[in-house]
């Protein structure tokens, strides 16, 4: 077990049985062929997630240090 499952069912007090019985629950209601497929798309969400909350919003951009907007009408 990976530290963030180890985490995840530390904060929800799950133990090995529980989860055991969560993925059998999993097995029976979505079946073994479907089971990957979720899990893929699972990860691609989380992958985005995490993606879209590293990038910047584009309201906080600031120009960069020693650069000056040019002014059009100094000409």
């Amino acid at each position: 077990m990976d530290t963030s499952t180890a985490l995840l069912a530390a904060i929800f007090g799950l133990g090995v049985p529980e989860l055991v019985i969560i993925l059998i629950i999993l097995l029976v209601l979505f079946g073994g062929a479907k089971l990957p497929s979720l899990a893929k798309g699972l990860g691609q969400s989380i992958k985005e997630f995490k993606k879209a909350s590293k990038d910047e919003p584009e309201g906080s951009k600031t120009p960069e240090a020693g650069k000056t907007p040019k002014d059009p009408g100094a000409n």
